[in-house]
């Protein structure tokens, strides 16, 4: 079954950098188009960056538009979210996810401390 992992969250000050990964299993991830998301308490969950499945085509919410940088490595399966200048607003659960799949890891939560 699709399987993804998530890791590298953590407490970090403002402007501080994190890098969070996401591993992947139970499908073809070179065909697949991914997707950050990130949840605060009481907020839905909100949509951070896409990839697609070659990495040549990123984009970005707006809010985290040159700070964030989505990279993958398909010979390894893995999703990355290279973090910069890091808010207070950043602090949430992230959550990696392939497109065409309704399925989420469990989320890595980053905290950044004002």
């Amino acid at each position: 079954q699709v399987h993804l992992v998530e890791s590298g969250g953590g407490l970090v000050q403002v402007g501080g950098s994190l890098r969070l990964s996401c591993t992947a299993s139970g499908f073809i991830f070179g065909a697949a188009v991914m997707k950050w998301y990130r949840q605060a308490p009481g907020k839905e969950r909100e949509f951070v960056a896409r990839i697609d499945a070659t990495g040549r085509r990123k984009d970005y919410a707006d809010s985290v538009k040159g700070r964030f940088i989505f990279s993958r490595d398909n010979a390894r399966n893995t999703a990355s979210l290279q973090m910069n200048d890091l808010k207070p607003e950043d602090t949430a659960v992230y959550y990696c996810k392939a497109d065409r799949y309704n399925t989420w890891g469990q989320g890595t939560q980053v905290t950044v401390d004002s």
